[in-house]
């Protein structure tokens, strides 16, 4: 990955209304050399397909609008179906009771970002970077 750029494809899920932690985190992204495509709202078979097609290392979805469970599963589904979970890092960013964070990550997420500073742009970004290194080995 050394001569490759990472490239991140950030998205919300169809539902959404709120955009700020999308272009935060998709800004902090590419502040770190990443490539990032960002499609906004989306189905979770819409941001599968454009993630194949966009040959992306990672999802990053942003939530806030309290279907993260089930839009999430449905995602992680899909990913799964399509071949792509086990080369693809998939993470959840957003707003959520905290109690749905170990059900997001028994689902498959690989990481979730609840708001605050457990979720800062190094601890982000090292995920990031550390995580698509080691799929990539």
């Amino acid at each position: 990955m050394a001569n490759k750029k990472i490239k991140v494809l950030m998205a919300q899920f169809s539902l959404e209304t709120h955009t700020r932690g999308l272009f935060v985190v998709a800004g902090m992204l590419r502040d770190e050399g990443m490539e990032v495509v960002l499609i906004g709202n989306g189905t979770p078979e819409q941001i599968i397909e454009t993630a194949i097609q966009e040959d992306v290392d990672v999802i990053g979805i942003s939530t806030y609008c309290g279907g993260e469970l089930v839009l999430g599963k449905v995602l992680i589904d899909k990913a799964k179906e399509r071949g792509i979970k086990d080369r693809i890092v998939i993470m959840m960013g957003g707003i959520f009771p905290p109690v749905d964070e170990p059900q997001l990550l028994k689902m498959g997420f690989d990481a979730v970002f609840p708001p605050g500073a457990v979720s800062s742009r190094e601890k982000i970004c090292k995920f990031v970077k550390d995580t698509v290194a080691a799929k990539a080995a």
